[in-house]
């Protein structure tokens, strides 16, 4: 019997590409691999011998157009995105070539976060306030029209990027500036669109959901225990299960299930981050792909008692294979994204192996190589590296991974400026 082949949508450099090639192994799954390449260089692709194709991400029709071309000779079973960059162009292939997937509306919604803040509102969604502005308008101006404490967001970049909290008109002139800025050397000269949100306090959790036919399965709820007060919001610590009460919890599942619906979101893996304060929860942003960087690496399943991860659920749904896994009964997980704190160049990294000995601790990556050049929060876009620990109980993870993080010395230096003028 003819395995089935999936085209996985990814970048020559996410962290995940390993997880997901290793899960399609175990699967008995076929895959090919769609780098997001330029135009001028799809021509080198060539699946038939490497296993990979070259498409344009940030061209979602013409990778449909590549794509279909490919399936004409080599039928597809399914399609699936890595990260954010390939969510709206598998839309557009399934919709071409009748596979399984979300619809385009609703992948061009969960990459927008003014749409989906749009779309939940209308659907009564428990959701910030918010309105859209632009970089060209008069920040002074604007900085009278929004309730303080807010926060100033892209509407298309993941991973804190650019998210930042203002607590007066005058740090929100500042605030805008700063990510006009950033926004101007990300997507060229302005003026580009922006959000601005109202402040939710509260604790802040993770979900990690399947969905199957509109219907919702929870997969995990992470508790994040560093406070996430801004004025930037660089994630830390993952623990799971959550130490929140029953019922909280499923009214955090609920809140997830009527943003997903909200946005149109049917099938697949879904990431939604949320805050919950006495009020309940409210939902910040919901994504149409799994948990981001490493993190995956945290959650083991029960699959007919063989252990089964995370990419290997979304891989075997994807192509029409069982997938219904138990999480029941596991010890408790973790994971711990260690921050950048200072710009300049990796020069060191010293007390692997001591984390690495902390009890509960299953492995310490460090994920950017030495000499590179690191950019902390909020113009900056990754980790350090990944702490994953596993012990009996939540907090018994937390703390295992503060321990182990103790142990590690990294030695950044500032680079030297030697462009002339401003």
């Amino acid at each position: 019997m003819q395995r089935p082949r999936l085209l996985l949508l990814t970048t020559a450099y996410s962290y995940r590409n390993e997880a997901f090639q290793a899960a399609a192994a175990k699967a008995g799954v076929e895959i090919v691999l769609g780098y997001d390449l330029p135009p001028e260089m799809q021509a080198q692709s060539r699946p038939q011998q490497a296993g990979w194709l070259g498409v344009d991400l940030e061209d979602p029709p013409a990778a449909a157009e590549v794509i279909a071309a490919y399936a004409a000779e080599e039928p597809l079973a399914a399609v699936l995105p890595v990260d954010d960059s390939g969510v709206v162009a598998a839309a557009a292939v399934a919709a071409r070539l009748g596979l399984p997937y979300n619809a385009p509306a609703a992948a061009e919604a969960a990459r927008d976060k003014y749409v989906m803040r749009t779309m939940m509102a209308a659907a009564n969604v428990p959701c910030p306030w918010f309105r859209l502005f632009n970089t060209g308008d008069d920040l002074a101006a604007v900085a009278e029209q929004v309730p303080y404490p807010c926060v100033v967001k892209p509407t298309s970049l993941n991973g804190s990027r650019g998210v930042i909290r203002a607590d007066t008109p005058q740090e929100f002139i500042a605030r805008a500036g700063r990510l006009a800025r950033l926004l101007g050397r990300e997507f060229g000269p302005g003026p580009h669109p922006f959000l601005v949100e109202s402040f939710i306090p509260g604790v802040e959790v993770a979900l990690e959901g399947m969905l199957d036919g509109g219907a919702l399965t929870v997969l995990a709820l992470f508790d994040k225990p560093d406070p996430l007060d801004g004025p930037f919001f660089e994630e830390t610590i993952y623990t799971t299960p959550s130490r929140l009460p029953q019922e909280v919890q499923d009214a955090i599942a609920a809140c997830a299930g009527q943003a997903a619906a909200a946005i149109g979101l049917q099938t697949g893996p879904i990431h939604a981050e949320l805050r919950v304060n006495e009020a309940g929860p409210w939902m910040l942003e919901i994504a149409g792909r799994s948990i981001g960087g490493l993190c995956g690496r945290t959650l083991r399943f029960d699959y007919g008692g063989a252990a089964m991860s995370l990419e290997e659920l979304i891989v075997r749904q994807a192509c029409g294979l069982p997938w219904q896994a138990s999480s029941e009964g596991a010890s408790a997980s973790g994971v711990m994204m260690i921050p950048i704190l200072e710009a300049g160049q990796l020069r060191a990294v010293t007390g692997v192996a001591e984390a690495e000995a902390v009890p509960g601790i299953e492995g310490v990556e460090i994920s950017v190589a030495l000499h590179h050049t690191v950019t902390p929060l909020p113009e900056g876009e990754s980790y350090l590296g990944f702490i994953f620990a596993r012990k009996e109980t939540p907090a018994a993870v937390e703390a295992s991974l503060r321990e182990a993080h103790g142990k590690l010395r990294f030695t950044i230096v500032p680079e030297i400026d030697l462009s002339l003028g401003a």
